[in-house]
């Protein structure tokens, strides 16, 4: 499958954002509560990612000029990991993480941390990231992962 990763632009945020809900209502509704979907979902709309965009370093995978992945970089801690669902298992995921650890190396970070999902832990410890400690935000389990950064 060919696809292409770049820095997301202003005009992503609405494909940006449809990767996001879409993914957070077929992926991680095994994991969580249809409420704490919709609390979280909230956090992605196109104006809120037209925000993150100024704070984050954001990048997209496309395939055929269409947005399928997202994954962002702020300071040491990656955010915002999603693959659309009908694209997961391609290693597109893993490609968006691969660059993410290379932005993250060239700016001098040794360490980089990832607020995981429950359903994203697995994927996270398959790139080498080991568990810190869990956080809740109400009822919403996250996963604290940490990965060391070689040279």
């Amino acid at each position: 499958m060919d696809y292409l990763i770049r820095n997301a632009m202003n005009a992503d945020a609405p494909a940006i954002s449809r990767t996001i809900i879409n993914t957070l209502r077929e992926s991680n509704a095994q994991d969580y509560s249809s409420e704490i979907i919709d609390q979280v979902a909230q956090s992605f709309s196109p104006l809120a990612i037209l925000h993150l965009l100024t704070e984050r370093q954001v990048l997209v995978a496309t395939v055929d000029s269409h947005i399928v992945a997202t994954a962002s970089l702020d300071q040491d801690v990656v955010r915002s990991v999603f693959v659309d669902p009908s694209y997961q298992g391609k290693g597109i995921g893993r490609h968006l993480m691969e660059r993410i650890q290379s932005i993250a190396i060239n700016a001098g970070l040794n360490l980089l941390c990832v607020p995981s999902s429950i359903t994203a832990e697995g994927f996270y410890a398959s790139l080498g990231f080991k568990k810190i400690r869990d956080e809740f935000h109400e009822s919403e389990r996250t996963i604290i992962m940490a990965k060391t950064l070689e040279r």
